[in-house]
């Protein structure tokens, strides 16, 4: 192995150096086990010719472990304190691993293509927790090379994006992250890993995008589909007939297009999978250009 983990106490003398103190407005925890690093790298995958997004490396402890496999990592870091630190920290664990280590000091919801200089093709990365819904569909969103994903979140994320139709936990990531591909979970995490320590267990979630999508996946049928899904879960105890009654115009065209989908239209929209919607859209003559599939 070239590169050397950090731990609980370099962790902590890291912070101390810099004067840091978590904040909260970040969802800044920071994991501080080397077996917990190196297992979300081993169960993304990612090889020496990945080139990885990494979202909020903080102190760089899974910064390391990607590294260490070899892999390019583009790192996203709101921090500017940690951005700045973040090379310093791999250069004095590491030989020549800081040649494949870009930081970007951005937020990763502004974050454009164009921004990084080679297309990824993986995203891994231990979510904050305030933003992590938003910047998986983001990054899923803008970068169509991203082929596997490999987040850790808080629990609950965890469960709402695994989520199958009908169960308590599904709603609108539940669905968005099924127009891209396969989810999975991967198991648990415990809040003793991190520093500071939260008051919640962790999650880890794959998703492994479609190879053949098996719908289009431009932006404005995208948009189009996730609209429907929006509207679906707004009003969670309507039937699918009167959830969608404003989008179609009146409660019986909502049932005709509903019916020529082959949704029942007294389904809710929580029953829903993505097919659902995506074939809505489409026998609904609201979809454009879907023949150019």
């Amino acid at each position: 192995m070239t590169i050397r983990l950090l731990g609980r106490t370099e962790i902590r003398q890291l912070a101390k150096e810099l004067d840091f103190r978590p904040r909260k407005s970040f969802g800044q925890n920071f994991v501080h086990d080397a077996n917990t690093v190196r297992r979300i790298v081993s169960a993304s995958g990612v090889h020496r010719h990945d080139h990885v997004i990494e979202v909020g490396p903080g102190l760089g402890s899974l910064t390391l472990a990607l590294l260490d496999r070899g892999a390019h990592v583009t790192a996203v870091e709101i921090d500017p304190v940690l951005a700045r630190q973040l090379p310093k920290t791999v250069a004095e664990h590491s030989h020549s691993e800081i040649n494949r280590l870009t930081v970007l000091n951005r937020d990763v919801l502004d974050l454009r293509p164009d921004e990084v200089e080679n297309q990824p093709s993986a995203l891994v990365a231990n979510l904050p927790y305030n933003v992590a819904v938003p910047a998986l569909l983001h990054v899923l969103a803008e970068f169509p090379s991203v082929k596997t994903v490999m987040v850790m979140v808080q629990a609950e994320v965890a469960e709402r994006l695994a989520a199958e139709p009908g169960g308590k936990d599904y709603g609108v990531p539940s669905v968005k992250v099924r127009f891209y591909g396969k989810v999975r979970r991967y198991g648990m995490v415990s809040p003793t890993v991190f520093w500071p320590i939260p008051r919640v267990y962790s999650g880890l979630v794959r998703i492994d995008r479609h190879e053949s999508p098996p719908w289009p996946t431009d932006p404005e049928f995208r948009d189009q589909v996730f609209a429907l899904i929006d509207t679906a879960f707004a009003q969670r105890r309507k039937t699918s007939r009167n959830a969608f009654a404003e989008w179609a115009g009146s409660g019986n065209e909502s049932a005709r297009r509903l019916l020529a989908a082959s949704i029942d239209p007294s389904r809710r929209g929580e029953t829903l999978g993505i097919a659902d919607f995506v074939r809505l859209l489409q026998r609904s003559g609201e979809a454009e250009e879907v023949s150019a599939y």
